[in-house]
């Protein structure tokens, strides 16, 4: 039997009345990702505290039209579609199992603020019409913001989740920022007092 993490109080919380939305996905995501190639066999018992909440506390940053970028089982963008329903969730995925599976969750959960598209990120046509991008675990930086950066709209933000060696990724992502125009990019640490691990992002502004 999967045994699925106990929802920590936070969750609540973050999601307010969102929070049965966000638990039905929880359930399907600890009950079938494994199988279905979308998350590891480790990752059910901390799924909430390490996955869904570590997603969701940054669902405040965003506005008008976001792109997730590698979506994969829908961290961080079905997680951010659950919170903000009012903003519009683009999520750019590659393979194909994954796209069948967020396809399938945005349409069970009532998601009507998101589409799904089958693509690389660097294969996106659409231009730059995007008010922030966003990506979580995908790549270092400077090979992140090629597929990111070229997707914003002037004046709007590349926003990706990272892990601690965020401040070595901006300085090693130098001639990338200068490259993709990228200003001001710098590291915060969201759900501080509200977290037990906060999350940490590189935000930036497309110039």
């Amino acid at each position: 039997m999967i045994e699925i993490e106990q929802e920590p109080a936070a969750a609540a919380e973050i999601f307010s009345d969102r929070i049965d939305v966000a638990r039905r996905f929880t359930e399907a995501l600890g009950r079938h990702g494994e199988e279905r190639g979308l998350i590891g066999p480790l990752e059910p018992p901390r799924l909430w505290s390490r996955h869904i909440l570590n997603s969701a506390i940054i669902a405040p940053l965003f506005s008008g039209r976001v792109a997730d970028i590698g979506s994969g089982a829908g961290l961080p963008g079905l997680v951010l579609a659950i919170a903000r329903p009012d903003v519009e969730w683009v999520l750019i995925e590659p393979m194909e199992r994954r796209v069948a599976w967020l396809t399938e969750q945005a349409g069970e959960l009532g998601l009507d603020n998101v589409e799904v598209v089958r693509a690389r990120g660097e294969e996106w046509r659409g231009g730059a019409v995007f008010d922030a991008v966003t990506a979580r675990a995908v790549s270092a930086l400077r090979t992140l913001l090629p597929l990111t950066a070229p997707l914003v709209r002037d004046g709007g933000e590349v926003i990706l989740l990272k892990g601690t060696s965020a401040e070595n990724e901006i300085g090693a992502a130098e001639k990338a920022l200068r490259k993709f125009k990228v200003t001001n990019a710098r590291v915060e640490i969201v759900g501080e007092g509200v977290l037990d691990e906060p999350s940490r992002v590189i935000r930036g502004t497309v110039r």
